[in-house]
């Protein structure tokens, strides 16, 4: 078998972000969370070798090594193996390969890159046993366990599912699982008012949404409202999108840029405060935090007759815009 290259999109989230923690959807019943794959892409090269020897070459982190067979992988102590050892530990592959991953997201963007990563890696080995590739769910069920194991903090499920369809996304959480709806973005205003900006500042969305779970496991009565009230902006943004109710959306991200800093001011950063007033400045209608916010990106959402000032005065402030628009289904 040749070279295997696979690549997948990452997200915006655009509603109901930390509401995929389990169980956080159970305590509030029912939850909603929608997201927009984009074209910024994470990308996995897989070879397979003539021998036992493998291969592991990430270009973000500027590591290569080669290890005689899996078993020096598996006990080799270097950090940055840590994405891999699980997944190589899960497939347990009988050959040699090489593997070559690389991201095209900032560092701590918010744009569920390492999911992303995630899912590619995770079809290429499909891919290179010969192996039936499982539906969304069953891909992004052994994918949130894995990253969990990988980074030892409760993860979500929402990041990878746009990653593995492509699309927007509308996830139903519910107690029998999760329904996934997957909608066309072509010719919608989603692209047109689409400007995503990157802080400059990392973000940890592991130890915010840890603290959010915290709190409401302890049953700390304003978290668990202000989840409630988050759900019922998302709900309202999936029914505004299926419907393409585009005009509603600035009102929807106010209200949940509002809702998402009473969970915790660790939303928010400066960076995020001055990136908002500056784009509104120019005439944005709205920002939306990307991920669990703290940094990383931040989806100004804006007519595009105001695109081009919003441009330069975030550019002028030392904020980077990355040139990305949402992308259909896989």
């Amino acid at each position: 078998m040749g070279k295997i290259i696979i690549k997948s999109p990452t997200r915006v989230d655009l509603a109901g972000g930390t509401l995929d923690m389990w169980p956080l959807y159970a305590f509030i019943g029912k939850a909603v969370t929608v997201n927009v794959a984009i074209d910024v892409y994470s990308e996995v090269e897989l070879t397979a070798s003539a021998d036992q020897s493998i291969v592991i070459e990430s270009l973000d982190l500027n590591y290569k090594k080669t290890f005689k067979d899996i078993k020096a992988v598996l006990t080799a102590t270097d950090s940055e193996l840590s994405f891999y050892k699980p997944i190589i530990e899960f497939f347990q592959p009988q050959m040699g390969f090489t593997l070559k991953t690389k991201s095209q997201s900032p560092v701590g963007a918010g744009l569920g890159g390492s999911s992303s990563l995630m899912i590619s890696a995770l079809k290429a080995f499909y891919q290179l046993l010969d192996l039936k590739l499982p539906s969304s769910h069953d891909i992004v069920h052994l994918a949130h366990n894995l990253e969990a194991q990988m980074l030892r903090t409760p993860t979500g499920t929402q990041d990878y599912y746009p990653a593995f369809s492509g699309g927007l996304n509308i996830l139903n959480y519910h107690p029998m699982g999760i329904d996934q709806k997957v909608l066309k973005v072509e010719n919608s205003p989603l692209k047109n008012n689409f400007l995503l900006v990157y802080t400059g500042r990392s973000h940890h969305s592991g130890i915010n949404n840890f603290e959010v779970l915290k709190s409401a496991v302890n049953k700390d009565k304003e978290t668990l409202m202000t989840l409630s009230q988050l759900n019922d902006v998302a709900k309202e943004t999936a029914e505004v999108c299926e419907k393409g109710q585009w005009q509603e959306i600035p009102r929807l991200f106010n209200l949940e840029y509002k809702y998402r800093v009473q969970l915790t001011s660790a939303f928010s950063s400066p960076e995020i405060v001055k990136l908002k007033e500056i784009s509104q400045q120019q005439g944005a209608q709205a920002i939306k935090i990307c991920g669990a916010g703290g940094g990383g990106c931040v989806l100004i959402w804006t007519e595009e007759s105001r695109r081009s000032s919003i441009i330069t005065e975030c550019q002028k402030q030392g904020f980077q815009i990355l040139n990305s628009r949402p992308v259909d289904p896989i």
